[in-house]
């Protein structure tokens, strides 16, 4: 049996695994979009509504990273996708007990998720390299970082707000929507 044809099954679970990535990358940027939009609408205040909205990003996080868990096939490391998986929970947990203290303890709690993602990130992207489109997905999860460490220093400051969270949501959903378009010119 020829090379070509042993590798045909690894590579055509290859492409599966990147068409999936591809849809959930532009599911993540809709998502983040509309997210932050409706933030925006009750970030004024930390009410049910808003409440809701910030344990739902972390818990949306964690349905992302099964998705891509279970679609990643066996040739991609998959244990910083558990590692994610983990800390997103965790986070939505940390923002539901959070709320109760205020916008302050909120963006601490963000603040912390978005430095530990962020360099998570940083190590899903740089093993998916090979992948293409993974340059995006390498600077959102650098920026994510600094991002977190300011939430944390804003936190402590007279003007604790969380409108600072939707922007940075959807600065990751346009990170996602570049990926997401490379990956496609890469499979044409």
């Amino acid at each position: 049996m020829s090379t070509s044809v042993a590798n045909a099954p690894a590579a055509a679970e290859s492409a599966r695994g990147t068409k999936a990535l591809r849809t959930l990358y532009y599911v993540r940027f809709g998502f983040a979009v509309v997210w932050a939009g409706l933030l925006l609408l009750t970030a004024s205040a930390l009410g049910p509504v808003s409440i809701a909205l910030l344990v739902l990003y972390p818990l949306f996080d964690v349905a992302a990273a099964v998705i891509d868990f279970r679609s990643s096939g066996a040739t991609r490391p998959r244990a910083p996708l558990y590692v994610n998986m983990a800390l997103s929970l965790i986070t939505a947990v940390g923002l539901a007990v959070a709320a109760t203290s205020g916008i302050p303890a909120v963006l601490r709690v963000w603040g912390l998720w978005a430095i530990t993602a962020g360099i998570v990130q940083l190590i899903i992207a740089i093993q998916r390299y090979r992948l293409g489109g993974q340059w995006a997905m390498i600077l959102s999860g650098g920026i994510s970082v600094l991002a977190g460490t300011t939430f944390i220093l804003q936190a402590g400051g007279a003007n604790a707000s969380l409108t600072t969270l939707a922007g940075y949501a959807t600065l990751g959903g346009v990170f996602f929507l570049i990926s997401a378009i490379r990956l496609h010119r890469r499979a044409s």
